[in-house]
């Protein structure tokens, strides 16, 4: 199969991931120009990515034609000729280089999250029940990077995916995020919930001084297991108009 007809091949995976950016874009997860979301080709040194340059939409605009197909070495193989690769593609390609378990990759800059990370303040496991796959992501798998700096070359790239070994997610110190995740729906479903405890977070401490829930109450959320993110994906989806 021609590289082309690969691409064509791979539209729904491509309307997908535009389908993510949208949501991520139409939430405030970040805004403009900014951010980006990809998806491993399956059994191939290949990656779908949100492409830049004068032909792109804007995140919350993304359709399937500004995702463009890039390889392992942050190479553009196919798309537009008005887009080009992300500065940042080595967030992506290193994650796919280091993680067998990892399909999808989100990075994007939301601003309550990097308050924290400015602040040097933690995200306290401040609810339960409320949602306890976000008490998990907080607990146990959110990581820092404690660098500023783009993630435009292969050394930084490889050292934040070293940095993201075991996780989920991380905070980027006066930068943004990243997660990952088996599908692009749950790396986007693990931004979003990251956004929201920073957002019950920065809100308490408005408020006054928070308490984490107690240690017995943490205790009762370590046997649960992971919900399907298919009905958090649907909700966002409609949430936003993106049936």
């Amino acid at each position: 199969m021609s590289t082309e007809a690969l691409y064509e091949s791979l539209l729904p995976a491509r309307e997908l991931v535009a389908r993510a950016c949208r949501v991520m874009g139409k939430l405030d997860i970040t805004k403009s120009v900014y951010g980006h979301i990809s998806q491993r080709v399956p059994d191939q040194p290949l990656l779908l990515i949100r492409a830049r340059g004068p032909g792109e939409s804007g995140i919350r605009y993304t359709s399937a034609d500004e995702i463009i197909l890039v390889d392992f070495d942050g190479r553009k193989v196919a798309g537009r000729d008005n887009l080009h690769v992300p500065k940042e593609v080595f967030i992506h390609t290193w994650q796919y280089k280091t993680r067998a378990d990892i399909n999808a990759v989100l990075h994007a800059h939301p601003s309550t999250v990097i308050l924290f990370g400015i602040c040097n303040k933690p995200l306290l496991p401040l609810f339960g029940a409320y949602d306890p796959q976000s008490l998990r992501l907080v607990r146990y798998e959110l990581s820092t990077y404690d660098r500023s700096i783009l993630i435009s070359n292969d050394e930084t790239g490889r050292n934040l995916a070293e940095v993201m070994r075991s996780s989920k997610a991380c905070m980027m110190r006066g930068h943004g995020i990243t997660t990952s995740g088996a599908s692009v729906e749950e790396a986007t479903l693990t931004a979003i919930r990251l956004n929201e405890m920073a957002e019950i977070n920065y809100r308490a401490y408005l408020l006054g001084d928070p308490q984490p829930i107690s240690d017995e109450d943490l205790a009762s959320f370590d046997q649960g297991k992971p919900a399907s993110p298919k009905p958090y994906w649907r909700y966002y989806c409609r949430s936003v108009g993106e049936e």
